[in-house]
């Protein structure tokens, strides 16, 4: 006896040093995998590649355009001479950090809006009159610089008169305003009411680049910080690079706070239905393993894993917790677990099988996303259920209870066998069911492609405010204008201008704006170039017009060596404008690519749309818009992800029906999972829902879970003892995964809300009429006491 106990010790602690190493191999695995992983929040993953120049451009400015890298910034509660003091040190404390690519508060209306090696340029950018540099024109204006000089706004005009009598940098830098800019008080930008300050901010990091923005943010942060001391002031940062950083900072929270009450949820259900310390961890190796598993295949076949893929990912528990689950409540005394999993395994296998055929469909979908996902969520579940067919069996103890003889669980099953068996009433739940899906009010899809990002209406309407003080153009309606390289763009966008001019004059369009009314083509500057007078002229012209005046004859040197400087002087190009204020104006509507470049026309008060596309269509031009484009893009999606979804249901059906050989057997099982579908979908129509990607993936989970219940419900057939225990380890199964996703559901996170209560509802639906469908009728139960 001594010898026997003590073989079983010895067995039970090689258990127990094999559960260790098995964590040990997953924690060095995390590891790696973290040390490898890339996250990525770009939703353009989750988009199909563009069809239209309008969903291209779209995609392209979702990412990497300027739009997308501007952070939009508002200081306020303090008195406005303290606001713009405090701007004004929040723009030379962000102005030296290579994080940021461009701030502007306004105070570069001024000589700051031309940099010393671009103020020769001035003669080039705006067009000048035939007369600028006769002696006449030039006598005026000294005339008028006298008069200047005498004034208080003398002091500032004195340093510029030897290099700019005309004072054409001031002409320029005011032409290049525009029209609906931000007031100024002392100096820098204000809203409207004078009680915020407000800042433009450009990172050099992409928009949805969540890391890197979270720097930028926690940069701008902490120098307003110490710059406000102790005052009452306060900052508030909007825009898409802000937004990303407060969504990310928000469901890391409440993904840590529902991971912790489902960690506890999950050990004390684990605990309760099996009595035994050890279950919950060996519950857990199976999906941690699973989880690591698809993480690896993911960085190791793409360049970056999205997050909704880790997202998604921490979803599957869903599925992959129920394979251990099923091995625990049909283990039994006097046999061993090997034994057991083995008969468990033809029906584990098969529903296994069946969902990874299912999700291997989006590999050929088109969508990286999708196929992240694909690559994701096979691995995982094919990891978890090969542990817990050939890893987990050799760290179970022997079994000591049996399932089979719970007396609660018989008369459960008793009272189950008792319901009348559905036949028509199905029907006329499927009729109903249908009819609310065709028949509910309003849209069934959601088409925003914003409100893909979970950003609150409040952060929405306030962005939309601060974009408004700060003069944002409408981002509904832009003109493209299409050329081999940035200059011929430049050049064809030109040839628009008095077009649009007339539209304004008609009142058929409030404003527009353009790259080239920053920076004209090549062959503009040239032709400017050409109207500027040689040395000897202008100096004749100048001699003539400084000799009714005080002025000495030398005092304006710099002013002609600054007009022979344009005159011979390359064109300007997009490049030289590389951290100046105009770099912002221009990169926003000059967008590059490899053999193309597109210029954009923004435009503002936009009344008679027909008018403005005839006309950029007269001139080569077209207008897009930018919401039926975005519209458009997801409709393509969806069509890309229901064909998937439909060959994957084909699929599905065709290995069940190879494994179970009868097309009875095979309908007991897929019926619950697809009359379930269609019930949530009714209820989410019922409730006024729109359907978006999230309650698609919901879905799919969803119908994962019916297929396993009804899978292990027929597999019990007709021994009573392994529909007990089947009874007992789906119980398990459906109230922890209930758990899990009905936390989710109450989530503030749209797209955790929209996963959660879909598949919570699943989950209710997919047990009961599993329960009610799937299991042997009373008929073929056979003997009680099989």
């Amino acid at each position: 006896m001594r010898c026997r106990c003590h073989a079983l010790k010895l067995t039970s602690s090689r258990r127990i040093g094999l559960a260790i190493v098995w964590l040990l191999l997953l924690g060095v695995l995390g590891m790696w995998v973290s040390s490898r992983i890339q996250v990525s929040g770009d939703l353009r993953k989750f988009m199909p590649d563009a069809r239209t120049p309008a969903q291209k451009l779209l995609l392209d400015e979702l990412g990497e355009g300027p739009g997308a890298r501007l952070l939009l910034v508002a200081l306020s509660g303090a008195a406005p001479e303290q606001l713009a003091q405090q701007s004004r040190a929040l723009r030379e404390a962000l102005a030296s950090d290579a994080q940021f690519e461009l701030v502007a508060n306004g105070e570069q209306a001024g000589l700051e809006a031309f940099p010393e090696q671009l103020l020769p340029y001035r003669y080039l950018i705006d067009a000048l009159p035939a007369d600028a540099f006769s002696s006449a024109n030039l006598g005026e204006e000294l005339q008028a610089r006298l008069q200047d000089l005498g004034s208080p706004a003398g002091g500032l005009i004195e340093p510029l008169l030897p290099s700019d009598p005309t004072l054409q940098v001031l002409r320029v830098a005011e032409a290049l305003q525009p029209a609906n800019a931000p007031q100024r008080i002392d100096d820098v930008w204000f809203d409207r009411a004078g009680k915020q300050a407000l800042l433009l901010v450009q990172t050099h990091a992409a928009g949805f680049d969540p890391g890197a923005q979270q720097l930028a943010v926690d940069t701008i942060n902490s120098s307003f910080a110490a710059i406000a001391g102790d005052s009452s002031s306060r900052i508030e940062l909007s825009g898409p690079g802000a937004f990303s950083v407060k969504i990310g900072n928000r469901t890391a929270s409440e993904a840590g706070m529902i991971g912790t009450l489902d960690t506890i949820g999950m050990i004390l259900l684990l605990w309760f239905a099996y009595r035994s310390w050890k279950m919950p961890i060996l519950g857990f190796l199976p999906l941690a393993s699973a989880g690591l598993a698809g993480l690896c295949a993911v960085a190791l076949g793409f360049d970056g894993v999205h997050g909704i893929t880790i997202a998604f990912g921490f979803t599957l528990i869903g599925v992959v917790q129920d394979y251990p689950i099923h091995f625990f409540s049909h283990q039994r005394p006097g046999r061993s677990a090997w034994d057991n999993v083995r008969a468990l395994w033809p029906t584990l296998g098969t529903g296994v099988i069946a969902t990874c055929i299912a999700y291997l469909t989006f590999l050929f979908s088109g969508v990286d996303g999708l196929k992240q996902l694909s690559v994701f969520t096979i691995t995982a579940l094919a990891t978890a259920a090969l542990a817990t067919r050939y890893l987990l069996p050799a760290l179970i103890d022997p079994a000591t209870r049996d399932f089979a003889d719970s007396v609660w669980l018989a008369r459960l099953w008793q009272h189950t066998q008792r319901l009348p068996r559905p036949r028509w009433s199905l029907a006329v739940l499927a009729g109903l069911a249908v009819a609310v899906v065709a028949l509910a009010p309003g849209a069934f899809w959601q088409n925003d492609l914003g409100r893909l990002t979970p950003v609150d209406p409040q952060d929405l309407a306030r962005d939309a405010q601060l974009r408004s003080e700060l003069g944002a153009p409408d981002v509904r309606y832009l003109i493209t204008v299409r050329g081999n390289d940035a200059q011929s763009a430049l050049a064809a966008s030109e040839q628009l201008r008095p077009a649009l001019d007339a539209l304004v004059a008609n009142g058929e369009l409030e404003r527009y704006d353009m790259a080239a009314r920053y920076l004209p083509s090549a062959a503009t500057q040239r032709q400017r170039q050409q109207q500027l007078p040689d040395e000897a002229t202008l100096r004749a012209a100048l001699a003539s017009a400084v000799a009714g005046t005080p002025f000495i004859d030398d005092a304006f040197a710099p002013f002609v060596a600054d007009v022979m400087h344009a005159r011979a002087a390359p064109p300007l190009q997009p490049a030289d404008l590389h951290g100046t204020p105009l770099a912002t104006a221009v990169d926003g509507l000059l967008l590059q690519g490899e053999g193309h470049a597109i210029a954009l026309v923004s435009l503002s008060g936009l009344h008679d749309v027909a008018a403005v596309a005839s006309t950029a269509r007269l001139h080569g031009a077209q207008l897009l818009d930018m919401k039926q484009a975005s519209e458009s893009l997801v409709a393509d999606y969806r069509s890309r992800v229901l064909l998937a979804l439909a060959v994957a249901v084909l699929l599905l059906a065709l290995t069940v029906g190879i494994a179970l050989r009868s097309p009875r057997r095979v309908l007991r099982v897929l019926l619950p999972m697809l009359l379930t579908t269609l019930l949530v979908l009714a209820v989410l129509r019922g409730l006024g829902v729109e359907l978006n990607l999230f309650h698609l993936i919901g879905l799919i989970l969803a119908a994962g879970l019916g297929l396993d219940y009804g899978l292990f419900f027929e597999h019990a057939g007709d021994s009573h003892a392994d529909q007990l225990r089947t009874l007992h380890g789906l119980l398990v199964c459906s109230v922890m995964t209930l758990l899990v996703f009905s936390l989710l559901g109450l989530s503030s996170i749209p797209v955790l809300r929209a996963i959660g209560s879909t598949v919570a509802l699943g989950v209710v639906c997919n047990f009961v009429l599993a329960l009610l469908i799937s299991r042997h009728p009373l008929q073929e139960a056979g003997n009680a006491g099989a």
